[in-house]
């Protein structure tokens, strides 16, 4: 056999369903050749595995499906994605359109999902927002509306995406518009879940791959990214490694300096899984990733890629988690207990030689923003069927504990004045849970419901000296959805949705206390899911939010970030998209998103001239066309996509304010499988695109010096990857 890696495969099924799983986008194919007997083969290139021989003349081509389920676990058990009565984008990895390398993290997944939006910082300080749910793109100390998860892990809280590199990642779901009942508070704009391989307890395997790159008007990269899997108790115990590292070339000159946002990522991950018997597995992980930019990568006039001599401004995002999943999915009634802790520091360096006179330092030469997060995240759930009538039931309890310090530095060692000091801790207690019953043959009722009660401490540490406040809720948030099923491949549900964000205490420079009312997101929205004939599928949904006592990070007029309640919003979205395999080997996947958010009711105490919410674009359009063929006996395949962000406004802030997107991503790759080798070839942004992306850069300097971030110039990548 060849050294393929594969998915574990679990739940109930016939032999011709679990060898499609497992042998899903591997290349190969099971064909039946006997009562219990199945032959692994290579899949044949042409047509695509899928699809059928053109149809006679004046007779209409059979209905065929993909024989091959999209399972996705963000909701929390198993679900295949053809009947999920949810909004969920799957993206899955390890097969040649997606090689695995160090590379790839949330900005490249963006441009395969409608509806995702990032702030442009650059790695590890962006903001990640989903179906115009956008508050602020500054990072200060507002709960995050979309929560990363890890497998079965919450990983973030308040912190920015700490932008995990995907290598040896199984797939990435997206679940769309509020979450709340599944996942509780800070859930306003989604989920985006990351699935990672769990180790395998009978098989040895090794990859490792190679890359190497260079960027147009900049320095050169290279990556290097090594997978072992190894069984320690044959079929009992088994050990799975992960290990990578990226230097990330630079394009902005300051000065005499050259390339100077240049980075580095290196990270690690070790995943022991344990067959205890009677169905029950256990699953231990730790997992490691930093992050570091040399300098920030902003200038200061439009279409530039250089700007004039400063100080340089480093950016640092290191994450460490740990993780124990005990877990029982076969028996009647599946179980699961997991617990987790991440450890997070973020912390960046702004040149402070304009902008800080106000805080009273003689010559301030640099602005030190230390923060840490701490995130305790613990589940219990129940899960299972009675006949037709599937249920869920869980007990959750998060910790997340953040600080945030910013120290003012002049030339000498003693002149150093801390100008905040600002500690947050959060406790989230609740029981959730949903049932899914039929009202009739092809239609289904899911009603669910979280019942929590939360807690947030702040204490800030001032010239008076230290102030504390504290701010309890409990409640219920509630969801539902009706799904008809017409026939097999089709899918039109309703859905209504609802999460909250808890209001904290905002403790002014001054002193004065200022509660913050707690979000409170509705989301009703309607869709379409069509397994196509043929294979592929096609979406289309329409949702309408109301969003109210919107919390929002705002610069205030000492430069420092503060978080106040803007107003009221509503948002008006639809979303469609389309991934069809054509005969001869080629393949279109296209999609697109139109949203009207904005702003009907100010509580800012400024006229607002412009009422959308930030960093959310008018519109986005996609689409990406896919060639599969073989050359003697080399398969091969190209593929070209773009993405086109329309208009959009920064922020909120008239400070920061100016108009942004109209941007342009586009990438061509090509790969070819050697066998034991596989070759990637791409080119990023073929046009050189000078965009303005979604971010600014120093908080001091902005009120007086109008700053751009450029998109990445053109970049070519060579990888080579290999398994053992």
């Amino acid at each position: 056999m060849p050294a393929l890696r594969t998915p574990h495969v679990q739940g109930r099924m016939s032999v011709a369903q679990a060898l499609a799983r497992l042998l899903a986008d591997s290349g190969y194919r099971a064909r039946q050749v006997g009562a219990n007997a199945w032959r692994i083969e290579r899949a044949p290139v042409r047509p695509p595995v899928g699809m059928e021989p053109p149809a006679i003349a004046d007779q209409p081509p059979p209905t065929v499906f993909d024989p091959v389920p999209i399972i996705v676990t963000a909701s929390k058990r198993e679900a295949d994605l053809a009947a999920l009565a949810m909004a969920v984008a799957v993206v899955r990895f390890g097969n040649r359109a997606r090689p695995l390398a160090p590379v790839a993290g949330t900005t490249r997944l963006a441009g395969d999902i409608e509806g995702l939006a990032l702030t442009g910082f650059g790695p590890g300080r962006n903001r990640m927002f989903l179906r115009g749910i956008s508050d602020s793109p500054l990072n200060g100390e507002a709960q995050s509306t979309v929560a990363v998860m890890l497998d079965d892990a919450r990983l973030t809280y308040s912190a920015p995406d700490p932008d995990l590199r995907l290598v040896d990642v199984e797939r990435v779901e997206v679940l769309k518009g509020p979450q709340g009942t599944l996942y509780g508070s800070g859930a306003l704009g989604g989920i985006y879940h990351i699935v990672t391989h769990r180790a395998v307890l009978d098989e040895t395997t090794l990859a490792a791959s190679l890359g190497a790159e260079a960027v147009m008007h900049g320095g050169a990269g290279h990556t290097a990214s090594a997978i072992a899997n190894l069984p320690v108790v044959a079929g009992r115990v088994g050990l799975r490694l992960v290990g990578y590292s990226a230097h990330e070339a630079g394009w902005v000159d300051t000065g005499t300096r050259a390339n100077t946002n240049a980075g580095r990522v290196l990270g690690g991950r070790v995943g022991l899984g344990l067959d205890a018997g009677a169905g029950w597995r256990l699953d231990l992980t730790g997992m490691a990733q930093a992050l570091n930019s040399r300098d920030s990568q902003y200038v200061y006039a439009p279409d530039a890629r250089a700007r004039p001599a400063q100080l340089a401004e480093p950016h640092d995002n290191d994450l460490r988690h740990v993780s124990a999943r005990l877990g029982r999915e076969r028996g009647g009634i599946d179980i699961v207990l997991s617990s987790a802790m991440t450890w997070h520091e973020v912390s960046d360096r702004l040149d402070a030689s304009l902008g800080a006179d106000q805080f009273g330092l003689a010559d301030p030469r640099q602005l030190d923003d230390a923060r840490t997060y701490r995130v305790w995240d613990s589940e219990a759930r129940l899960s299972g069927a009675i006949g037709r009538i599937d249920w869920l039931f869980g007990l959750s309890h998060v910790e997340a504990r953040q600080h945030g310090k910013r120290t003012l530095s002049g030339d000498s060692a003693a002149a150093r004045l801390v100008i905040d000091d600002d500690r947050r801790d959060t406790i989230d207690n609740a029981a959730f849970g949903d049932v899914t019953v039929p009202l009739a043959d092809r239609l289904r009722l899911s009603l669910g419901g979280r019942l929590f009660r939360s807690n947030v401490e702040e204490r800030r540490l001032l010239a008076t000296g230290p102030v504390a406040r504290e701010r309890r809720r409990s409640g219920l948030t509630p969801g539902a959805a009706l799904s008809w099923t017409p026939r097999a491949g089709r899918m039109v549900d309703l859905r209504y949705g609802s999460a909250f964000r808890l209001g904290g205490v905002d403790i002014t420079a001054n002193g004065a206390l200022e509660a913050l009312r707690s979000d409170e997101l509705e989301t009703v929205e309607g869709g379409w899911r069509e397994q196509l004939s043929g294979g592929g599928q096609a979406d289309l949904g329409v949702f309408f939010s109301r969003w109210k006592n919107l919390q929002s990070d705002v610069l205030s007029s000492d430069s420092l970030i503060e978080t106040e309640n803007a107003g009221d919003a509503r948002i008006l979205g639809l979303e469609a998209s389309l991934d069809k395999p054509l005969a001869g080997g080629w393949r279109v996947q296209a999609g697109a998103a139109w949203m009207q958010a904005r702003l009907v009711r100010s509580a800012l105490g400024h006229e607002l001239h412009d009422r959308r919410l930030p960093v959310v674009p008018d519109y986005s359009v996609r689409g990406a066309v896919q060639r599969d063929f073989s050359i003697g006996r080399i398969d091969a395949a190209l593929r070209l996509q773009a993405r086109y962000l329309g208009p959009a406004r920064l922020s909120f802030d008239p400070v920061l304010d100016r108009p942004m997107g109209k941007l342009l991503e586009t990438r061509l790759e090509g790969h070819a499988d050697l066998g034991r080798f596989t070759l990637t070839l791409a080119i990023d942004n073929l046009f050189d695109s000078h965009g303005d992306s979604f971010a600014f850069g120093n908080i001091l300097r902005f009120p007086t010096m109008r700053q751009f971030t450029p998109q990445r110039p053109r970049a070519i990548s060579l990888a080579v990857a290999r398994g053992f």
